[in-house]
């Protein structure tokens, strides 16, 4: 398991780096009389998003027909998706509020209609991922396993040779996956987070249960006493359920998939437990932006498209990303790094590079 306490960034008085995006983000909230939170804007957007989702739960519930009821039931995860990708995301990086309990209330209420427990997706995402990007063994994002190989440091499969055709598949099956497999791996201390000790003790037991029960009643119980209602077995259930979740998934998944793969670099951690560059360079060379064609879209999609820039700024709202993505790109230039704004076609033409490279049998 990895010892976060060993491994180091370069001293950011290495550079003038962190100090000159600093300086950007803060002038540019001067300059604008504004914060880094959420904004009316925001809110009126978490709210729409909301409001779709109970529509499309209340259809279901009074669905009068077998149609109406499979088709509500499918939608309703992808907005609730929406939703999390808005505001459990900021929440997790204490960007929504300058409230932590209103913050920590809202990624609760938030995942429940997803079923993941959030206090160890928000370990894992920003303990993890976010201090260890593309670092064998402390990026749990991209930890080894038998689905896909994503760094040259892991052991490869046969299998791997198709991960560039099949990889839809496990994008669409990582959010059951996390519900039923990573979320009671940590619970049971059977993962890196057993360290972390995160919900400890009785009480973090019975958090654990009611918010697993509650997802449970939400998008099982209900759907199938109106489907029993209707005269429809448990297998329409089922399949609703897995379906639904899978094509939640798979929109998520497929719109990140790829911006810690497109021309990156990836690292083992060495043996002096202390990296070359500081965290700031670490995140230039790891992670891009991309720009989604209608631009409109980047607003439904909580800042993932600005992936590198919420990774310089992960307590900063998404609204502002756009803004401080121009001046990340002028603090990059002035420090000769390489700040990469893609188009989506040219996001998946890297991500399948990447896949098929990953996937030949090393010499």
């Amino acid at each position: 398991m990895p010892n976060l306490s060993k491994l180091r960034y370069a001293s950011p008085r290495a550079s003038t780096l962190a100090d000159d995006l600093r300086s950007a983000a803060h002038g540019y909230l001067q300059a604008n009389g504004d914060h880094r939170f959420a904004d009316l804007g925001l809110i009126v957007k978490g709210l729409l998003l909301a409001t779709c989702a109970a529509l499309l739960y209340a259809a279901m519930v009074t669905a009068a027909s077998p149609v109406v009821f499979v088709l509500a039931y499918l939608a309703f995860p992808f907005f609730a998706m929406l939703l999390a990708m808005n505001v459990l995301h900021d929440g997790a990086h204490r960007a929504l509020s300058p409230w932590a309990w209103l913050d920590s209330a809202m990624i609760r209420l938030t995942a429940i209609p997803l079923g993941i427990e959030p206090a160890y997706w928000t370990v894992r995402h920003v303990h993890y991922h976010h201090a260890h990007a593309n670092i064998e063994h402390y990026d749990l994002d991209t930890a080894a396993n038998r689905f896909l190989r994503q760094t040259p440091f892991q052991p490869w499969y046969p299998q791997f040779q198709y991960q560039h055709c099949y990889w839809p598949l496990i994008a669409a099956l990582s959010l059951p996956y996390i519900n039923w497999i990573y979320d009671w791996s940590d619970r049971l201390g059977l993962t890196a987070l057993k360290t972390d000790r995160v919900l400890p003790g009785l009480r973090g037991w019975a958090t654990f249960l009611c918010a697993k029960a509650l997802h449970l009643l939400m998008a099982v119980a209900v759907p199938a006493w109106v489907a029993h209602r209707m005269g429809l077995g448990w297998g329409w259930v089922a399949f609703g359920y897995l379906v639904g979740q899978m094509l939640a998934s798979c929109v998520l998944v497929a719109l990140i998939l790829g911006t810690h793969w497109a021309d990156v670099t990836f690292y083992l951690p060495p043996e002096s437990g202390r990296l070359p560059h500081t965290w700031h360079e670490h995140a230039f060379h790891t992670a891009c932006d991309w720009q989604p064609q209608p631009a409109w879209i980047g607003y439904w999609l909580g800042g993932l498209n600005w992936h590198l820039t919420h990774h310089l700024f992960p307590t900063y709202s998404h609204r502002h990303y756009p803004a401080l993505a121009a001046r990340i790109a002028e603090v990059a230039r002035l420090h000769a790094l390489d700040y990469r704004t893609l188009t989506y076609p040219e996001l998946l033409a890297a991500q399948q590079t990447f896949l098929r490279a990953m996937g030949e049998r090393p010499s």
